[in-house]
Protein backbone atom coordinates (compact mmCIF):
# COMPACT_ATOMS: atom_id res chain seq x y z
CA UNK A 1 0.00 0.00 0.00
CA UNK A 2 1.33 3.43 -0.94
CA UNK A 3 1.05 6.19 1.61
CA UNK A 4 1.12 9.93 1.09
CA UNK A 5 4.31 11.43 2.54
CA UNK A 6 4.36 14.40 4.93
CA UNK A 7 7.44 16.44 5.90
CA UNK A 8 7.82 18.78 8.86
CA UNK A 9 10.86 20.53 10.30
CA UNK A 10 12.16 22.83 13.01
CA UNK A 11 15.43 24.57 13.79
CA UNK A 12 16.42 23.88 17.39
CA UNK A 13 18.61 26.58 18.92
CA UNK A 14 21.03 24.15 20.59
CA UNK A 15 23.89 21.91 19.41
CA UNK A 16 23.26 18.44 17.99
CA UNK A 17 24.48 16.57 21.09
CA UNK A 18 21.71 18.05 23.25
CA UNK A 19 19.10 17.58 20.50
CA UNK A 20 20.07 13.92 20.09
CA UNK A 21 19.92 13.26 23.83
CA UNK A 22 16.49 14.84 24.33
CA UNK A 23 15.11 13.12 21.20
CA UNK A 24 16.29 9.63 22.16
CA UNK A 25 16.31 9.29 25.97
CA UNK A 26 13.03 8.14 27.58
CA UNK A 27 13.55 10.44 30.59
CA UNK A 28 13.29 13.36 28.13
CA UNK A 29 10.71 11.90 25.70
CA UNK A 30 8.05 11.82 28.43
CA UNK A 31 8.38 15.62 28.79
CA UNK A 32 7.95 16.68 25.15
CA UNK A 33 6.03 13.90 23.36
CA UNK A 34 2.61 15.53 23.14
CA UNK A 35 0.85 17.80 20.67
CA UNK A 36 -1.02 19.87 23.28
CA UNK A 37 -1.33 20.35 27.03
CA UNK A 38 -4.43 18.09 26.92
CA UNK A 39 -2.11 15.11 26.36
CA UNK A 40 0.86 13.58 28.13
CA UNK A 41 3.26 10.65 27.82
CA UNK A 42 3.43 8.72 31.11
CA UNK A 43 5.83 6.08 29.78
CA UNK A 44 8.47 5.76 27.06
CA UNK A 45 10.89 2.97 26.17
CA UNK A 46 13.62 3.18 23.55
CA UNK A 47 16.09 0.57 22.28
CA UNK A 48 17.93 2.83 19.82
CA UNK A 49 19.57 0.45 17.36
CA UNK A 50 18.63 -1.22 14.07
CA UNK A 51 16.05 -3.89 14.96
CA UNK A 52 15.43 -2.22 18.33
CA UNK A 53 11.93 -1.28 19.41
CA UNK A 54 10.48 1.88 20.88
CA UNK A 55 7.16 2.60 22.53
CA UNK A 56 5.53 5.71 23.95
CA UNK A 57 2.21 5.64 25.78
CA UNK A 58 0.20 8.75 24.91
CA UNK A 59 -2.88 9.61 26.97
CA UNK A 60 -5.46 12.36 27.19
CA UNK A 61 -5.21 14.16 30.55
CA UNK A 62 -8.95 13.71 31.12
CA UNK A 63 -8.57 9.93 30.83
CA UNK A 64 -10.86 9.71 27.80
CA UNK A 65 -8.37 8.15 25.38
CA UNK A 66 -4.88 6.71 25.12
CA UNK A 67 -2.75 4.75 22.68
CA UNK A 68 0.71 3.29 22.21
CA UNK A 69 2.95 4.83 19.57
CA UNK A 70 5.48 2.14 18.71
CA UNK A 71 7.72 0.77 16.02
CA UNK A 72 11.00 -0.88 15.08
CA UNK A 73 14.16 0.94 13.98
CA UNK A 74 15.54 0.32 10.48
CA UNK A 75 18.52 2.62 10.66
CA UNK A 76 20.26 4.68 13.34
CA UNK A 77 23.24 6.92 12.58
CA UNK A 78 24.26 8.91 15.66
CA UNK A 79 23.58 12.64 15.35
CA UNK A 80 22.39 12.23 11.73
CA UNK A 81 19.51 9.85 11.03
CA UNK A 82 16.82 7.71 12.63
CA UNK A 83 14.38 5.69 10.53
CA UNK A 84 11.72 3.28 11.70
CA UNK A 85 8.59 1.39 10.72
CA UNK A 86 5.39 1.80 12.71
CA UNK A 87 3.10 -1.10 13.61
CA UNK A 88 0.86 -0.36 10.60
CA UNK A 89 3.87 -0.48 8.18
CA UNK A 90 4.15 3.27 7.76
CA UNK A 91 7.72 4.54 7.50
CA UNK A 92 9.25 7.50 9.37
CA UNK A 93 12.61 9.16 8.77
CA UNK A 94 14.15 11.83 11.01
CA UNK A 95 17.19 13.71 9.78
CA UNK A 96 19.39 15.84 12.03
CA UNK A 97 21.56 18.50 10.37
CA UNK A 98 24.16 20.60 12.19
CA UNK A 99 23.79 24.33 11.47
CA UNK A 100 26.58 25.84 13.58
CA UNK A 101 25.18 25.98 17.14
CA UNK A 102 21.72 25.10 15.82
CA UNK A 103 20.27 21.79 14.67
CA UNK A 104 17.72 21.28 11.89
CA UNK A 105 15.34 18.41 12.62
CA UNK A 106 13.42 17.20 9.58
CA UNK A 107 10.79 14.46 9.87
CA UNK A 108 9.29 12.68 6.88
CA UNK A 109 6.49 10.21 7.54
CA UNK A 110 3.84 8.23 5.73
CA UNK A 111 0.35 9.58 6.38
CA UNK A 112 -2.25 7.24 7.82
CA UNK A 113 -5.62 6.96 6.08
CA UNK A 114 -8.04 7.71 8.96
CA UNK A 115 -7.41 11.44 9.45
CA UNK A 116 -6.93 14.32 6.99
CA UNK A 117 -3.33 14.92 5.92
CA UNK A 118 -3.38 18.53 7.17
CA UNK A 119 -4.53 17.35 10.62
CA UNK A 120 -1.71 14.80 10.76
CA UNK A 121 0.86 17.38 9.63
CA UNK A 122 -0.37 19.87 12.25
CA UNK A 123 -0.29 17.24 15.01
CA UNK A 124 3.23 16.02 14.24
CA UNK A 125 4.43 19.63 13.84
CA UNK A 126 2.92 20.50 17.24
CA UNK A 127 4.89 17.63 18.83
CA UNK A 128 8.08 18.79 17.07
CA UNK A 129 7.43 22.36 18.26
CA UNK A 130 6.97 21.03 21.81
CA UNK A 131 10.30 19.17 21.45
CA UNK A 132 11.95 22.43 20.35
CA UNK A 133 10.52 24.34 23.33
CA UNK A 134 11.50 21.64 25.82
CA UNK A 135 15.05 21.16 24.43
CA UNK A 136 15.81 24.87 24.21
CA UNK A 137 14.57 25.31 27.78
CA UNK A 138 16.98 22.78 29.31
Amino acid sequence: MAFETITIEAVIEVPIEKVWETWTKPEHIIHWNNASDDWFTPKAENDLRPGGKFSSRMEARDGSFGFNFEGVYDEVTDHKLISYVLGDDRKVKIEFEIKGEQTLVKETFDAETENPVEMQKAGWQAILNNFKKYTEGL
